[in-house]
């Protein structure tokens, strides 16, 4: 028997020996040996936490970039059963509205309202593209009282194109509750002949969404989604960033108003005074609110923000495909060192931990978990989807949407410098590039196709869970290699002329 075992041992390596040798090992360095299958993939459970109190359907969540996540994006996550985090690169009381709009929904999407004044003229049919009515309100603005609606078949029949639109909208138009449920709403419009309806807040009668007939045609031909990510109201679950300045005590209060379930201290480089000072703010002004330190690479920054208090931690610096962190300051860790060595501090003081950049792809999410993150935060793998932020533009052939990195001087300009604890008044030392992600369609198609495949490694590691793929890697029993470069390469597409990759 002790010869067998010390023959299983030396095929491959521990964890825990593997990341002692001094390398910083990013996920393509890395790869795990299968182990024992005995159940199917759909026995695979893919619940985990955010947070120290914040539980999802799903390890997926959403990075907080002006690119990556603001209404739509967070709606969608929720929906899908994992979570948005809003970022902060915006007023107060866009932030705000951002969180409110999520909190308002009941259908996993989140549509691009359009207001006029009835004093206005609508003078071109562009102004419909993105809907397929505009609503017509006091004041022109999503908060004034609704007075009436104009679709495109009603702008199309009026001949005076300057003509003001209290002239022939649609008076008194049908409205519904945002309450009412994805199937609640599609019988309505269904029984009335709609082509779409407006959803008015419970509170307040504000326009907060528009469904049409098209978008539940093609929301039920997405897969079939799990469990949505609801809090303790039976409201979709969103989170939000703020920063570590005096300033952004208030913004903090305004989101916890709005009704954030968490809220992460968005930092390049969490281990610093200004963090962990407000750290210890947030947990003595509002105790019952999940408080997300970061970023770290390392254990000793890990026990820092432990000890002041954090409810989760982020892990990541210089991993992210926009991100140059690494290239300018030299600083930072390939991240499967760092997520292996964070979560092995972590997780003796159960605190979940999310892996922060580096994923392109389902295998990718799968060395994160298993390594001992609890969720995945990704921001160019969400990029260029329908959700995120931003309009589509051609470039050549390809339809794309910008993407830029939160260190990028584009976005530091517009404010988000601060997370560098950058100094307005000083120079601006880019950390991150501006680029462009093609279409990738909806998350909510391509996300559930994602958490099979993710599921389907689960299983070739013998892993029914998050928990037993931890319990798996720190017992010894999943053994890791390095990959060479060679090997790297023979694991993906080679030798041949020309192919074409798709992954659902």
């Amino acid at each position: 028997m002790a010869g067998i075992v010390s023959i299983f041992e030396e095929d491959g390596f521990s964890a825990e020996r593997l990341f002692k040798q001094g390398y910083s090992y990013t996920y393509d360095d890395v790869i795990f040996l299968p182990h024992y299958i005995d159940f199917p993939t759909d026995a695979v459970k893919l619940a985990t936490k955010l947070s120290r109190n914040v539980e999802l359907s799903i390890p997926c969540v959403s990075s907080p970039m002006d690119t990556v996540t603001e209404s739509s994006m967070a709606t969608a996550m929720a929906a899908v059963g994992g979570i948005g985090i809003v970022h902060y690169n915006n007023t107060i009381s866009q932030q705000t509205s951002f969180v409110r709009n999520v909190k308002s929904h009941k259908i996993p999407f989140s549509a691009e309202l359009i207001f006029v004044a009835p004093s206005d003229s609508i003078t071109s049919a562009d102004e419909f593209a993105t809907s397929p009515c505009i609503f017509v309100t006091e004041t022109g603005t999503q908060k004034s009282k609704l007075l009436g609606v104009v679709s495109k078949s009603d702008w199309e029949a009026v001949r005076d194109k300057e003509a003001r639109v209290s002239s022939y909208m649609t008076k008194s138009p049908v409205t519904l509750p945002s309450s009412y449920s994805f199937d609640d709403v599609a019988g309505y419009l269904a029984a009335k002949e709609l082509n779409f309806v407006p959803l008015v807040s419970d509170d307040d009668d504000e326009i907060v969404n528009l469904v049409a007939r098209s978008d539940i045609e093609r929301i039920r031909g997405f897969p079939k989604m799990g469990l949505p990510s609801l809090g303790a109201d039976g409201r979709f679950l969103v989170g939000a960033a703020v920063g570590t300045r005096e300033s952004d005590k208030e913004r903090l209060e305004h989101l916890v108003k709005a009704g954030i379930n968490a809220v992460i201290l968005d930092s390049s480089q969490g281990n610093s005074i200004y963090q962990l000072e407000m750290i210890k703010y947030v947990k003595q002004a509002y105790p019952n609110l999940d408080v997300i330190g970061g970023n770290v690479v390392t254990m000793s920054q890990a026990q820092n923000l432990i000890q002041a208090g954090v409810d989760g931690l982020r892990v990541g610096m210089g991993s992210g495909s926009i991100c140059t962190t690494q290239e300018v300051c030299a600083v930072g860790r390939g991240q499967a060192t760092a997520v292996y060595k964070v979560s092995s501090v972590a997780e003796k003081s159960g605190i979940p931990i999310i892996a922060d950049g580096g994923i392109s792809n389902s295998g990718h999410i799968v060395k994160a978990l298993v390594l001992g993150a609890s969720t995945v935060m990704m921001g160019s793998f969400l990029a260029g989807s329908s959700e995120a932020p931003g309009n589509y533009v051609n470039q050549g052939d390809v339809r794309v949407k910008k993407y830029r990195g939160m260190g990028s001087l584009e976005a530091m300009i517009k404010g988000s410098d601060q997370r560098y604890l950058g100094d307005t008044a000083k120079l601006k030392i880019a950390q991150g590039v501006v680029g462009a992600v093609a279409d990738k369609g909806s998350i909510m198609k391509f996300i559930p196709y994602t958490m099979h495949a993710v599921k389907q490694g689960f299983q070739d590691l013998g892993a029914s869970s998050i928990h037993s793929a931890h319990d798996l890697l720190r017992s010894g029993t999943l053994r890791l290699e390095v990959r060479t470069g060679a090997a790297q390469a023979e694991g993906g597409v080679h030798g041949l002329v020309s192919y074409e990759k798709k992954s659902f």
